[in-house]
């Protein structure tokens, strides 16, 4: 491999560390335009694993809305990330995978939450392993998938 396709390959890997690390924090934060402009105009993500939909980026950040409104407080933690370039003629080719393990630790609303003086502890665990595939476009690398595959969760009672 040359300079020029480590040097390459090396960006590469970062711009799609910080894409993944985007996605994270546009679903922790409820950041909706910020999630859609990670996807390219035919994304889709697949949450069928963990009891959720497959559909399109747009439909899935309708979705996604409506269903974390039941947390008031969400943090995804994607780690141990394997990023897979396709190559082409032994440079960096315009599509990638990576595999990554989630930890997602939330706290469900409630009374006790709502208020902004209740517990913060999470009560809601569930963590796996995402599968995400992208594509470099003229805007940078954006999303075309995202497959959940949820390993375990596990729900504590509230605190009142």
């Amino acid at each position: 491999m040359t300079q020029r396709a480590e040097h390459s390959t090396l960006m590469d890997r970062l711009a799609l560390d910080d894409l993944i690390t985007g996605y994270a924090i546009a679903v922790d934060d409820g950041d909706w335009p910020g999630y859609l402009a990670l996807f390219t105009p035919d994304g889709r993500a697949d949450y069928r694993s963990a009891g959720g939909i497959e559909a399109g980026a747009e439909e899935m950040a309708a979705w996604l809305a409506e269903m974390l409104r039941h947390f008031a407080i969400r943090q995804h933690l994607i780690l141990n990330r394997r990023v897979t370039l396709a190559r082409r003629d032994g440079a960096p080719g315009d599509t990638a995978t990576v595999q990554a393990d989630y930890l997602n630790p939330m706290r469900l609303a409630g009374p006790a939450s709502e208020d902004g003086g209740g517990p913060t502890a999470p009560n809601y665990t569930c963590a796996g392993r995402y599968e995400f595939a992208a594509r470099r476009t003229t805007d940078g690398w954006r999303l075309t998938g995202v497959v959940v595959h949820e390993k375990w969760r596990q729900v504590q009672p509230l605190d009142d």
